[in-house]
Order: C-alpha cells, then sequence, then structure tokens
C-alpha cells in the first residue's frame, strides 16, 4: 500500500476540495491502475470492506473541478484529474476496437478481454482473465475478480458515495448472465451465477429453495440465481394480481451447469 503520508495528503485534498499536487496525484493513479490500492479490501472476516480514503481521494478529483479537452475518437471533455486511459500493447489487455473507453485509475489485469463497446470507471478493480463483453458499466470502485464473465448488457453500480459504503463485489470465477443489474454494494460470491435479467442490489431478498432460507447483501458461493416472483400484500395488489421481484437460488452449480457457461479458451 502507498505510505501514510500520501495517504494523508489525499484526506487534506478531499477536505478542501481540490486534488493534490499534478505528480501526488499521477502517482495515485498509478497504484490504483496496478492494484496497489483499492477502492475495497477483504477482512480477516472474509467480509468485504471499503477503503474509505481510497474513496475520498477520487472524489477530491471531481471536487476539484475543471473540464479539460481530451484527444478521443469524437472528442471528450471531461475533470482534469480524470483523463481517459489509452492502453498499450506490454498492458496485456484485449481491447476490441469499437467505442470502448475507460478513465484512468482503473486497475484492468492483463488477460482481460473487453468487447466493444464497454465503459470502465476510475477506481474500478478488474482481475485477471475477466470477459467484459459488448455494454457493459463497471461503475466508479466497483471490484471484480479473475475469471469472470460479464455477459452483454451488464450494469454494475460503483457505489463511489458515501466514502465509507461497501462497493459493488463480484468474486472470482462469477458468471454474470446478460442484462443483469448489480447495484448498492452487493457482494456476489466465488463462482456464483447469475441467469440473465436477474437485478441485484444490498436490500435485495434472495430466496434459497435449496436451503430453505433467505439471502440479503450477498449472493452465496456456487448459487445459480433466477428471476423470480412473488405476490405483492395489500387487497388492491390482489385484486389486480400484482407481483414483486423475487430472484430465487434455484440450485448450486454442477456439472450441467459448467457445461452451460464454459466459454472457449480461445475467445479469451
Amino acid at each position: 500500500m502507498m505510505s501514510g503520508g500520501i495517504a494523508e495528503a489525499l484526506e487534506a485534498a478531499f477536505r478542501e476540495k481540490g486534488s493534490l499536487d499534478s505528480s501526488g496525484w499521477e502517482s495515485f493513479l498509478q497504484a490504483l491502475e496496478s492494484g496497489e490500492l483499492a477502492a475495497a479490501r477483504l477482512d480477516e472476516n472474509g467480509e468485504w470492506q471499503a477503503v474509505a480514503w481510497v474513496k475520498k481521494a477520487i472524489l477530491s478529483g471531481f471536487k476539484a473541478g475543471g473540464l479539460a479537452a481530451w484527444d478521443w475518437p469524437g472528442g471528450a471533455f471531461d475533470r482534469p484529474a480524470f483523463p481517459p486511459r489509452r492502453f498499450k500493447a506490454e498492458d496485456g489487455v484485449r481491447v476490441v476496437p469499437g467505442g470502448t473507453s475507460s478513465r484512468r485509475g482503473a486497475h484492468i489485469a492483463s488477460g482481460v478481454v473487453i468487447m466493444p463497446p464497454a465503459y470502465i470507471n476510475v477506481g474500478a478493480y478488474i482481475g485477471s482473465g475477466t470477459m467484459v463483453d459488448s455494454h457493459v458499466l463497471v461503475g466508479s470502485c466497483a471490484r471484480v475478480g479473475e475469471h469472470v464473465h460479464l455477459s452483454a448488457g451488464v450494469q454494475v453500480g460503483g457505489v463511489l458515495e458515501p466514502p465509507q459504503a461497501r462497493p459493488v463485489v463480484i468474486e472470482d470465477g462469477a458468471f454474470i448472465g446478460g442484462l443483469c443489474g448489480i447495484f448498492e454494494g452487493i457482494v456476489i460470491r466465488k463462482n456464483a451465477v447469475l441467469a440473465p435479467g436477474t437485478i441485484l442490489s444490498r436490500s435485495t431478498r434472495i430466496f434459497d429453495l435449496v436451503n430453505g432460507r433467505e439471502w440479503i447483501g450477498e449472493v452465496p458461493e456456487s448459487a445459480v440465481v433466477v428471476p423470480g416472483a412473488r405476490p405483492a400484500r395489500g387487497e388492491y395488489a390482489i385484486s389486480q394480481g400484482l407481483s414483486l421481484q423475487a430472484p430465487v437460488i434455484v440450485k448450486y452449480r454442477d456439472k450441467g451447469t459448467e457445461a452451460s457457461v464454459a466459454l472457449e479458451s480461445a475467445l479469451r
């Protein structure tokens, strides 16, 4: 991790609504991009926690204000603290042409594949071997592990504010089906599978049909979650036949699941 001195300087920049000096800010962005710094950490109990000072530092870049023009296809105008990221061959990231962009300060590991168009925001963390498919958004400070598949149209909310709030975390090996939405700091544990169209937030009640229980705030390891519904309460709701979203765990990952979510290694 970076020294306490740089952390203190970035905390001060946040309080004063300004950014660090240019060399210090560049060091901060580089530390985020290398993975030396991240907006979420795993504690001794296996729970993900926000690294508040890192999130405050990112916010200080926005608070500094201003508008800069960037040399980018079609033109780009954004905060001076967050130029667009330009990849190099030695980064080992495969970026297929067609409208993908990323801000500086996102960790995108070697071996990641990004299909067009996709957008990755500052402070995001994406592990090696992950597939970011077309029309995917990875929000600021979201953490995506290794060998994850984010299918077409997936929206991963980041949770930049408030600084103490846990970002969205998707652990290693998870498979996220097309048009899924993952928001508000929920944790998707290792090897979990979300069927297409599943929408989850930290407050969503997830009904486990296998174990007869409910989960709130996380999807357990290797769970297979599909969209579901349950009747809404109240006379009016009953009279209109209304129902509420109720994602359900229908099974835990098995050989059949492995076959359905397998990816050809050549695609990576």
